[in-house]
């Protein structure tokens, strides 16, 4: 759903997400191109109305995790961009040319080693 939305309204919600809770203000303060605060208040009701946030006590927030969020919006980007494959993504995204920290390099030696633990174990 979220790529559905307009460019504006993915812009406060992508937002908030990165934010994972935040008022109309503080969305604001955060757009590249600063919209009113009634554009603010009004497209965040249009994500609650939508189902996409909630709202408590002046907080708007996701209703799902930002997990959840970044999750679909990658699986969305690699079938779109890689053809489904998660090693190209990857590639495309080690070619970048940022160097990685010895924890990113160790999180990613593991991360590989248990897909291909995954892979052999559906063979059998």
């Amino acid at each position: 759903m979220i790529e559905s939305l307009p460019r504006r309204e993915r812009e406060v919600f992508e937002i908030l997400c990165r934010m994972e809770s935040g008022t109309a203000s503080g969305v604001r303060a955060a757009l590249s191109d600063p919209l009113s605060d009634s554009a603010v208040r009004t497209m965040l009701t249009r994500l609650e109305a939508k189902g996409l946030v909630t709202r408590a006590d002046g907080l708007f927030k996701p209703v799902q995790s930002t997990e959840a969020v970044a999750q679909g919006a990658l699986r969305r980007m690699v079938d779109t961009f890689f053809a489904g494959s998660a090693a190209n993504a990857a590639t495309a995204l080690l070619g970048m040319g940022q160097r990685l920290t010895p924890d990113e390099a160790a999180a990613l030696e593991k991360a590989i080693d248990e897909a291909l633990e995954g892979k052999a174990g559906a063979r059998k």
